[in-house]
């Protein structure tokens, strides 16, 4: 079956976010002094095959794990449907 996995990563809170300080930055400048926080992370879309949505699920967090989030200073969230 083929199935679509939407991947976000950010950085933990713990972790300073010198892009997000930039865009408050940026944010305050044009006006909106309303924003408190920002925190920029990525968002990936994967379309990968699976005997099904916990085995597509697996393997998009062994791919998080490996390779599209460095686990010590990001989380990852994952969400599978089918393609």
């Amino acid at each position: 079956m083929r199935f679509s996995a939407q991947v976000f990563v950010t950085l933990k809170p713990t972790v300073n976010d010198p892009q997000g300080n930039a865009v408050l930055g940026g944010l305050h400048a044009l006006g909106f002094e309303s924003v408190e926080t920002v925190r920029v992370g990525k968002y990936l879309t994967l379309t990968l095959d699976a005997i099904g949505e916990s085995a597509a699920k697996e393997q998009v967090d062994s791919m998080c794990e490996r390779l599209l989030a460095n686990t010590v200073i990001e989380s990852y969230e994952v969400e599978i449907e089918s393609a």
